[in-house]
């Protein structure tokens, strides 16, 4: 059951719209603090606070230069992650065979909306 924990809490770390973009810049390059800030267009302290989030769950890393502090990914499962949501797809999945096909009407009323 460890495993379906640390995947759903890899998720939940994710799903934070300030962090998903945190880890989609830094999929093309290093940034540093003041860089992240610029992006976010939020302060110092909430940039922190998303950081310390992904470093603790082992997803990013540093290294200091002067005084800066430069942010680089560190676990290759959120390469994975951002590729999977850049994704597009042109149908959804066919109804299972042991299943009436669903048409037009009855699939839009019990159709979920993510």
């Amino acid at each position: 059951m460890s495993g379906l924990r640390d995947t759903a809490e890899l998720l939940k770390i994710v799903a934070h719209p300030a962090r998903l973009e945190i880890l989609q810049k830094l999929e093309a390059e290093v940034l540093c603090v003041t860089d992240i800030e610029e992006l976010l267009g939020v302060g110092q302290s909430n940039v922190s606070q998303h950081l310390s989030i992904l470093r603790r769950f082992g997803l990013v890393d540093y290294y200091v230069e002067g005084r800066l502090r430069c942010y680089f990914l560190k676990d290759p499962r959120v390469i994975d992650i951002l590729v999977l949501l850049k994704k597009k797809y042109d149908e959804p999945l066919p109804a299972p065979a042991c299943c009436p096909a669903r048409t037009g009407a009855q699939a839009n009323r019990g159709a979920v909306s993510l």
